[in-house]
């Protein structure tokens, strides 16, 4: 056992302006961010600021550390200041120490260490960090360590490739159902009639062709995240909950804000309300809709999301919920959102997305449709993310157990099936969530 600051020095070095940047992710550490198809918001105005690494030091999100946001730098780049280089000396495997280092019993090391005013803001510093003892095998072990934890992370990320693939198939196929569902009904043997919109085509004869602002009223800007002591405490419907659930319940995780009365009175969710991501890093997440079955009283709409409120005996909110959600729709707002770096619907253009109404009547037996004929896909992407779910699970325990000296790999070899690939391994990542932000940018309290 070593201190932190026998095995590692602290580098700061700044003006590095044509460097690649790096980019930490939970799951995989640090890689190069690909500039050409930005997933977030890029705040680069300040670049002189960023930190050089070096290939081989580590570097960690001085607020995201305890979430494991530590990896080592595959080359030479640029990290936020809010981040900490780390450069290994030579007993330092810096890739041992990455795994080491995300490990729970670690992470837990960490948060004693840090420093901060609420806990999950909390901040490991140089000064800390340090200060914190590591475990320190002989660098053969820790190079042997490595290499077995590299060869079954390929293995792993090819079943999480191989999940995802089907997931990927399943929610296509449950696609195809809906979009058949709300725009050309249940009834095959219909009369059909030119919608007039080249890309709806035909619809049935006895179907409207209605606008969304004739049939819901359409409400944007809603709560941020920030608490204010002046307004009244609520729970805050996201954008990360809209976009992974299609349903928003009372039971859900919702993060704690404030709103004022006005918010309340406006953005408070409703039985029947559809809410919809109206602005993205890319344009294909643009209009992702949720469904709210029932009032939740307290629980309000953020702000990056659109409420939509059906005008009763109109549209019902399930329906409506299906037919934004549908291939066809979603294509509108696609091609409507606008941006560089990040993508927005206006106002205006949810209000004028076009959808092919049905009877009420008839909304009803498509809503209770497309649910029996989508559960048991839903049920299969459930099955296939538990699978998932469970093979990060056993990797994480396999990574404890092998760089704590639990499971003895020195005597083990690479065999014909230990190919790992670099780019295969990012399949280790989380679809979405996985990569931490620039948090607070210049690193500063």
């Amino acid at each position: 056992m070593l201190r932190n600051s026998r095995l590692f020095g602290h580098r700061v070095e700044t003006g590095f302006p044509d460097l690649p940047i790096l980019e930490v992710s939970l799951r995989t550490g640090v890689r190069v961010r690909d500039m050409e198809n930005l997933k977030r918001k890029q705040v680069m105005s300040q670049k002189e600021k960023y930190k050089r690494a070096a290939k081989g030091d580590i570097a960690y999100n001085m607020m995201r550390m305890w979430q494991g946001a530590v990896g080592p730098a595959p080359v030479d780049g640029l990290v936020s200041p809010a981040y900490v280089v780390v450069k290994p000396y030579d007993e330092a495997n810096s890739s041992y120490y990455s795994y080491l280092f995300r490990t729970a019993a670690y992470m837990q090391e960490v948060n004693k260490f840090s420093r901060g005013i609420v806990a999950d803001r909390n901040r490991l510093y140089w000064e800390s960090f340090k200060q914190m003892p590591s475990l320190v095998p002989p660098r053969s072990e820790q190079d042997q360590i490595v290499a077995y934890l590299r060869a079954q992370d390929a293995h792993i990320a090819r079943f999480i490739k191989v999940k995802r693939d089907l997931i990927k198939l399943l929610t296509e196929q449950k696609l195809r159902i809906i979009d058949h569902a709300v725009t050309r009904g249940l009834d095959a043997a219909v009369a059909l009639k030119p919608s007039g919109i080249e890309w709806l085509g035909e619809v049935p004869e006895h179907w409207e062709v209605a606008l969304i602002k004739h049939v819901a009223d359409v409400r944007f800007s809603g709560v941020d995240k920030h608490s204010h002591d002046h307004e009244t405490p609520v729970r805050l419907c996201n954008y990360t909950d809209v976009y992974k659930n299609d349903r928003i319940t009372d039971d859900m995780d919702l993060m704690p804000a404030t709103a004022t009365a006005a918010e309340i009175a406006r953005l408070t969710l409703k039985a029947g309300d559809v809410i919809l991501t109206k602005d993205s890093e890319t344009p294909d997440d643009i209009g992702v809709p949720a469904w709210v079955p029932k009032d939740l009283p307290g629980v309000v709409c953020a702000y990056h999301l659109g409420l939509l409120r059906p005008v009763p005996d109109r549209v019902l909110g399930e329906f409506l919920f299906r037919a934004i959600g549908s291939a066809r729709t979603a294509q509108q707002f696609h091609v409507l959102a606008t941006g560089v770096t990040r993508f927005a619907l206006g106002k205006h253009d949810v209000k004028n997305a076009v959808i092919a109404l049905p009877p009420i009547e008839e909304q009803e037996n498509i809503c209770r449709w497309i649910t029996d004929e989508c559960q048991p896909l839903d049920d299969a992407i459930a099955r296939t993310e538990d699978e998932i779910k469970l093979i990060r699970e056993y990797r994480d325990r396999l990574i404890a157990d092998v760089v704590t000296g639990q499971v003895d790999v020195r005597g083990w070899h690479p065999g014909p099936d230990d190919v790992v690939d670099d780019a295969a391994l990012a399949a280790l990542g989380d679809d979405s969530e996985d990569v931490t932000e620039e948090e607070d940018g210049d690193g500063e309290d």
